[in-house]
């Protein structure tokens, strides 16, 4: 937990930082959005190839190297300030958060017995949350007061910390991918498996659908309270993306606690999510007709707790809908939705808020969580009948010839026993 926040800590600072200096420096507006677009490039990329180097090198060195990589390559940006090495630099660090981002989660569900996963996964949220809100507002306070040199260095500092915390933890690598064993005395052919995709997309559309919206948020919603109200908005701008975070913060944790006590992902992610579609709709209506400011932090801090559990539930339900020995692939496919839908959110609703307002791009953003909505439910309902690839007695029973004419023969006389043939999966 300390290194990840430490690593975080690094990428805080030094977020909101980079693109100022670099328009500080005389640099264009779009290379100061460049920065922040190659860092993002590099991350995804990352990300697809971290689970085989957590197999094949480990945790311990993949997160020592990913904390480094985040934040000591930032004191490049000292010694130059032109396209080419900042954009370099952008990228060697995004290379570190990629790493370190899908590690992060997969370590967890490697240590933690699988009863406490949800409020571990929880308690990670809060530690990358506290991080977050202590270091946003500090590097823009220390770059305007001491210059912008001090935050690389000390960015710099926070991660060669976080490296050195990874240097501490427990050197093991991420499990090898278990083939399903063939059944005693049947035939030894391979089984078939179920797409990976068919398990995790909808989880990964739920994240993405409130991660899209999250990037208007985070990019307009200051702009949009300010528009609002002049006077009070200027003094809640910055408050208010801190207070979106916070919530996110405490219902992400809350609902591992609640996933553990029943021992099974999936509870609150429907009325997260409704929770996520009201307060961006309350934002939106808030906007248009002119209401209350404080409506708009009403809004902010339901879509805030809707997209914290959201963020829990999803990365849970990829962990059980998945073998153990894939908890790499899930973390990356989590953290994958995330920063895409960051991304593509910031980039296509700021194109809405030119033709629509800031009102029409929160409406945007309403419709695509409500679309993630309609998807869940969907889920929920063949989530009843679904088979995996593991250990599911249902699917197994199916592959003996034997087996299958006895519960056709239960069927037709009515003593079929759901409870021997509709045995719930398990991962």
């Amino acid at each position: 937990m300390v290194a990840v926040a430490a690593a975080f800590g690094s990428w805080s600072l030094l977020l909101p930082v980079v693109p100022l200096a670099v328009l500080s420096a005389d640099g264009s507006s779009a290379l100061a959005g460049a920065t922040t677009g190659i860092f993002m490039a590099a991350t995804v990329v990352t990300q697809i190839f971290t689970p085989a180097a957590l197999r094949r090198i480990g945790y311990t060195p993949v997160m020592t190297f990913a904390a480094f990589m985040l934040g000591v390559p930032a004191i490049g940006y000292i010694f130059s300030m032109e396209p080419a090495p900042v954009l370099l630099v952008s990228a060697l660090r995004g290379i570190g958060f990629g790493a370190l981002t899908v590690a992060e989660s997969a370590l967890i569900a490697e240590l933690v017995p699988a009863r406490f996963l949800g409020k571990a996964s929880g308690m990670l949220g809060v530690y990358i949350g506290l991080s977050q809100m202590l270091f946003l507002p500090t590097g823009l306070a220390l770059g305007a007061k001491f210059g912008y040199d001090l935050v690389y260095l000390i960015g710099a500092g926070i991660a060669l910390i976080a490296a050195l915390m990874c240097l501490r933890i427990p050197r093991i690598k991420a499990a090898a991918k278990a083939a399903p064993q063939p059944l005693e005395g049947a035939a030894a052919e391979p089984q078939a498996e179920v797409p990976t995709w068919k398990l995790v997309l909808i989880p990964a559309l739920a994240v993405t659908s409130l991660s899209m919206t999250f990037g208007a948020v985070s990019s307009f919603l200051p702009a949009a309270v300010i528009e609002l109200d002049p006077a009070l908005g200027a003094a809640l701008a910055g408050i208010i993306l801190s207070l979106t975070g916070g919530s996110a913060m405490v219902f992400r944790y809350l609902s591992g606690v609640i996933s553990d006590r029943r021992g099974i992902p999936g509870t609150t992610m429907i009325p997260a999510q409704i929770s996520g579609f009201i307060g961006v709709v309350l934002i939106a209506a808030t906007i248009y007709q002119g209401w209350s400011v404080w409506l708009l932090v009403l809004g902010a801090i339901m879509f805030g707790g809707g997209f914290g559990m959201v963020q829990n539930e999803a990365l849970l339900s990829m962990f059980f809908r998945l073998p153990r020995s894939r908890v790499s692939e899930a973390s990356a496919m989590w953290n994958i939705s995330y920063d895409a839908g960051t991304g593509l959110g910031s980039f296509i609703l700021g194109i809405v808020v030119a033709a629509l307002a800031y009102s029409g791009a929160f409406a945007a953003g309403a419709a695509v969580i409500a679309f993630g909505i309609v998807l869940t439910v969907a889920d929920r309902i063949v989530g009843k009948y679904r088979i995996t690839e593991f250990n599911n007695t249902r699917a197994r029973l199916r592959q003996v010839p034997v087996a299958r004419k006895a519960v056709q023969s239960f069927r037709q006389v009515g003593k079929r026993k759901p409870e021997l043939f509709d045995e719930k999966p398990q991962h």
